[in-house]
């Protein structure tokens, strides 16, 4: 039997109270409509695991010019095509911040993504 992947916590709590035995003595105990089902999607909306995207080469090249700049600084009009990539690749949702460390991080995600990628092949 081939093992689903989990898509949030709700998910990988399941399948730890399968293996332990847990679910199994609730649904005894408590009947078939336990509540389990609807813990497990409320913890895996809250808690999702998300999958990082590929960058596209468009914009691997846009951040292969700002990483190669070595630049501290960077233009408002940078941030936010930096946090337009950001937002797809890990699937979020997130503003403009005038937050310098929320920048720093952002960058700094982007930074270990963009030296993931092999330029040789």
């Amino acid at each position: 039997m081939a093992k689903k992947k989990s898509k949030g916590l709700g998910d990988s709590v399941e399948k730890v109270t399968e293996a332990t035995g847990i679910k199994k003595a609730v649904k005894f105990l408590f009947g078939k409509d336990c509540g389990c089902d609807e813990r497990k999607e409320k913890l895996n909306k809250w808690f999702p695991y998300t999958e990082v995207e590929c960058l596209t080469h468009k914009e691997y090249k846009y951040l292969d010019e700002i990483f190669t700049r070595n630049k501290s600084v960077i233009s408002a009009e940078e941030q936010n095509e930096m946090l337009i990539i950001s937002n797809r690749v890990f699937n979020q949702n997130k503003r403009k911040s005038n937050c310098s460390s929320c920048v720093r991080t952002m960058l700094n995600n982007l930074k270990r993504i963009y030296n993931d990628y092999d330029t040789t092949t």
